[in-house]
């Protein structure tokens, strides 16, 4: 069920850029193969990891093996520094990818969509980590769930939200919808805005990573694995503070403008349901 308030995205197949360069077919086996491996073996992991001394270390060295497996590369721009303070740290949604790139950066909680939580073998893990997940067909509970991660915030966690909602092409991008950050002035935490941007071993941009339209995980699995070179970059942007802005709508803006400076090129469209959540 859809309803007006959740986020809506006008990418679909005609933003997918051409001339992406692509292994064989073998290596596309091997690479899906050696992904579902990783997965495993994470799952497997699952419970040690509550008990392990390093467990951060564990847990991005599986991220980073999941990339690894897909032929990604990966390319951080400033450092991610915790230091025992909580924060909230947004970014830019365009893939499936994201999240895994996001904590082979460094390992964190999440914002998910209560959907992902009955995914087969990925819903465990996610479930696994921690992360706390919102229900978007029913609005009436936003304030319990940012309660909950002003909590988590308060305690010293990063935590990590797509305040646009849903994924875009990242030639193209949403609003940075408001709500969640609410939870970083509750909690009295900074929000550490990431920039993701997915390009080519030659340099090119591509859109080919993406998310979008009516496709399902599997189909943008295959497209990801087919891809030869692929490169994502990830730029820390600067802190921004506590008490910075006035309240959430500007605190959300800053967090976007952050984002774009960062990317330089990506144009942003505001949505007519963005409204309506900020109203909310």
């Amino acid at each position: 069920m859809t309803h007006p308030w959740m986020p809506t995205s006008p990418c679909g197949a005609g933003c997918l850029t051409s001339g992406a360069p692509v292994v064989a077919l073998p290596r596309r086996v091997a690479r899906v193969t050696a992904a579902a491996g990783v997965v495993l073996l994470a799952l497997l992991a699952l419970p040690l990891l509550a008990v392990l001394p390093r467990r951060e270390r564990v847990a991005r060295l599986i991220f980073r093996g999941v990339l690894a497996a897909f032929g990604v590369r990966l390319v951080v721009h400033g450092r991610l520094d915790g230091d025992g303070r909580g924060a909230l740290v947004v970014n830019n949604h365009i893939s499936w990818l994201d999240i895994v790139a996001v904590n082979a950066v460094r390992p964190m909680r999440a914002l998910a969509k209560k959907e992902i939580a009955g995914w087969p073998v990925l819903g465990r893990l996610v479930a696994g980590a921690g992360n706390v997940f919102l229900d978007r067909e029913r609005l009436s509970t936003l304030p319990a769930t940012v309660a909950e991660l002003a909590a988590a915030l308060r305690a010293g966690s990063l935590v990590n939200v797509t305040p646009e909602g849903t994924t875009w092409c990242g030639r193209a991008s949403g609003r940075f919808r408001p709500a969640a950050f609410q939870a970083a002035i509750d909690g009295g935490v900074p929000v550490r805005p990431l920039a993701l941007r997915y390009r080519l071993g030659d340099g090119r941009e591509t859109t080919q990573p993406a998310f979008i339209g009516p496709e399902s995980l599997i189909e943008s699995l295959r497209r990801v694995a087919r891809l030869r070179g692929l490169v994502l970059e990830v730029f820390v942007c600067p802190e921004i503070a506590p008490g910075r802005a006035a309240d959430r709508r500007e605190l959300a803006a800053l967090a976007e403008a952050a984002v774009h400076a960062a990317l330089g090129t990506v144009t942003v469209a505001a949505t007519r349901s963005h409204a309506v959540v900020e109203a909310a």
